[in-house]
């Protein structure tokens, strides 16, 4: 069976290295080498090539290890960094006992991310700072959808679905769900592939599956949960980037949150490098989510810093990075509170998420 691109909801021809010399795409591969080989791909190839790819794990944690040592920004600096950091999160509850006020609580809390006081303070008050997105189950997307229009904002609303987290549910099950979700009001959707599609070799089963949830998600963004964690080998998380991305995917994310291991930076670079290549090879720009275990504003920073230096600063907006957590605000306002005042904020000085 022949793959064929379905990227942006739309069938067309590639231009190989549209924006990217011969020359230029050379000199940048040279400095790859030591990470990773994988055979180009062309619109009308099967999928072969995939078992082809090469992934050198212990270069790619020695990087990992060298990005945990960079000395981290202070002051200012530090604050410009968590307030970016603020605008690309994606505020998320996904517990069992949600209910309609806590969705509502989160909601509040997504439009006033920070302190009005502490943002008046960085003369930042009036730059409409939110957060990217309010991250729920398709059972709550109404209630947030209704908060967020009471409350006069156009944060969009996020839902899980596709059989989240395990991804355990038959297709059909999982395309009604997609759709529901979408018709509640869900203006992005958070797929999970099936990982014994990646683990048993079926690539181009996980290709025609991420097609037609693409298809369901209709005018929704999708961004693609990989569940790295559960994938066995760095080689199959590339692999199953470069699959969601052919098959449309707006994002890939690397977790669900409830697999042991969740967002790590060597899954974290692995991914950037293949949203790289594909970038270079059909000059379309796929968006990076890691999601799950990310909750303090220094490892907020070091996956910014990440994403600069791998991808580079035109990724650094909401339209292209998020960050996918529940407690991660919490601990961005205190650092906040304490550049501006000088002081730890105690627990009653901070609104709760």
């Amino acid at each position: 069976m022949k793959a064929q691109y379905a990227l942006r909801r739309t069938k067309i021809n590639l231009q190989l290295l549209s924006e990217v010399s011969h020359s230029t795409l050379k000199g940048h591969r040279n400095r790859l080498e030591a990470f990773f080989f994988s055979f180009f791909f062309s619109p009308t190839s099967d999928l072969g090539w995939i078992s082809k790819v090469y992934v050198n794990p212990p270069a790619v944690v020695r990087h990992a290890e060298q990005i945990q040592k960079w000395r981290t920004v202070k002051g200012n600096w530090q604050a410009a960094w968590l307030l970016k950091a603020v605008t690309c999160i994606d505020l998320t509850t996904l517990s069992g006992d949600d209910t309609p006020s806590n969705v509502h609580r989160l909601c509040f809390k997504a439009k006033h991310p920070i302190r009005e006081d502490l943002l008046k303070a960085m003369d930042m008050h009036d730059k409409g700072i939110t957060v990217a997105a309010v991250c729920v189950y398709p059972a709550r997307v109404t209630d947030a959808v209704n908060t967020l229009k009471a409350a006069g904002c156009n944060i969009p609303v996020a839902s899980v679905a596709a059989g989240f987290p395990s991804g355990q549910t038959p297709l059909e099950t999982k395309l009604a769900e997609i759709r529901l979700a979408v018709q509640y009001g869900a203006r992005e959707i958070d797929i999970v592939i099936s990982r014994s599609l990646v683990l048993s070799g079926q690539w181009e089963g996980l290709y025609e599956e991420i097609r037609q949830c693409r298809e369901a998600c209709g005018e929704a963004h999708m961004k693609t949960i990989l569940a790295t964690g559960e994938l066995g080998s760095l080689a199959n998380v590339y692999k199953a980037s470069m699959i969601a991305m052919m098959a449309g995917s707006d994002f890939i994310k690397t977790s669900t949150g409830k697999e042991v291991e969740n967002a790590i930076l060597p899954v974290g670079v692995v991914m950037m490098r293949a949203i790289k290549e594909f970038y270079w090879q059909t000059g379309f720009k796929v968006g990076f989510k890691p999601a799950g275990g990310i909750r303090t504003a220094k490892e907020a920073i070091t996956w910014l810093m990440l994403v600069k230096e791998e991808l580079g600063v035109e990724w650094l907006k909401p339209e292209l990075f998020r960050l996918g957590a529940s407690s991660l605000l919490e601990d961005i306002e205190k650092q906040i509170f304490h550049h501006v005042t000088g002081s730890y904020a105690l627990q009653h000085d901070l609104a709760m998420a």
